[in-house]
């Protein structure tokens, strides 16, 4: 069998990218384009075989009977997103309940990154969504516009104009906050006016993993829906495949010789993450990941993107429901 596939270019999908790692009863040809474009091309024009989507709009898509693929549990991309809300400074936002009433920007109000921060608002905080009034649109001036392929119920989304960003808008004080997957650009220029709502976001984070033991899943893994319902045992070796990618990306971070990231003190960190989290704190598989699977689902439904409350069996392909890497055998590396 002959499988397109679509992915990040991350530690823990680069052996299936370079090919280093096969899939047992495949052979794979693997494009890494950038994100948005990865799931444009997957969503709205089924390209891939095999993608890597946004967990977000795959689950909203999936509740209405519209999405092509149906998902892995394999989540190559997690982020906390405490870190992700910054406000302008003039504001009198100093904690989450100051939100309420705000103008708040997002590039795309169904974004995993803003559901999740919106999840975390309304569970810690009591802020709902709808209590923010949310303006949507290119995050920076040199961005494509987003796809924006559904309004939700019972909240205030508007778009802005097509010729502003929200780092601009942000930074003069026409929005009150921004919700943005990573920095946005007056932020990292250092704008004085600009700041994080939580500044000392990794405490914030470690204390939410604490409390709820969720670590936010952004994306996803998926298959074409008629290769799921048709060749159940590919998908299952699509899963082993990823998971001996994912050791191989842990093995290399365990690795004394030579630093495998270009970060001083991989190895500290590493240390920290397991002390705060686990050892293994970035699981594959439904069973190890349930609270955060079932956080997304019903943060989904909450906030007027889902139709209604998937339950995590209704998520991903039936053959992989029981399936378990620790009974994934070691990586056999393809051609070397």
């Amino acid at each position: 069998m002959e499988l397109k596939i679509g992915l990040g270019n991350y530690d823990r999908t680069a052996p299936v990218l370079n090919g280093v790692i096969g899939v047992a009863g495949a052979r794979i040809s693997v494009e890494s384009p950038p994100l948005e474009e990865l799931f444009e091309r997957a969503f709205d024009k089924g390209e891939f075989d095999v993608a890597e989507l946004s967990f977000s709009n795959y689950l909203y898509l999936t509740s209405e009977g519209k999405c092509p693929y149906v998902a892995l549990p394999v989540f190559p991309s997690r982020t906390f997103r405490h870190s992700a809300i910054y406000v302008h400074a003039d504001r009198g936002i100093n904690s989450p309940r100051d939100l309420i009433g705000r103008l708040v920007g997002v590039r795309e109000y169904s974004m995993t990154a803003a559901l999740m921060v919106r999840g975390l608002l309304e569970d810690d905080f009591g802020v709902a969504s709808s209590a923010i009034r949310w303006r949507c649109g290119r995050a920076e001036a040199d961005e494509r516009p987003p796809v924006v392929r559904m309004k939700p119920r019972g909240v205030e989304v508007e778009p802005i104009a097509d010729a502003d960003n929200l780092s601009a808008l942000l930074e003069a004080g026409e929005l009150d906050a921004l919700v943005a997957y990573k920095p946005p650009s007056c932020f990292v220029r250092g704008a004085p006016q600009v700041r994080r709502l939580f500044p000392d976001y990794v405490a914030a984070e470690r204390d939410y993993y604490a409390r709820t033991g969720i670590f936010p899943i952004m994306h996803v893994v998926a298959v074409k829906r008629a290769l799921a319902e048709g060749s159940p045992q590919i998908c299952v070796a699509l899963c082993d495949a990823f998971e001996q990618a994912r050791r191989l990306a842990f093995a290399a971070l365990e690795g004394y010789a030579s630093l495998s990231v270009a970060l001083p003190w991989a190895l500290a960190n590493l240390r920290e993450a397991r002390a705060a989290m686990g050892d293994d704190y970035w699981p594959y598989g439904v069973a190890n990941n349930r609270a955060a699977i079932e956080a997304v689902a019903r943060y989904s439904n909450a906030q007027g993107l889902a139709s209604r409350l998937m339950r995590a069996e209704e998520l991903f392909v039936p053959a992989t429901l029981g399936w378990r890497p620790e009974q994934v055998p070691q990586p056999v590396l393809s051609g070397h």
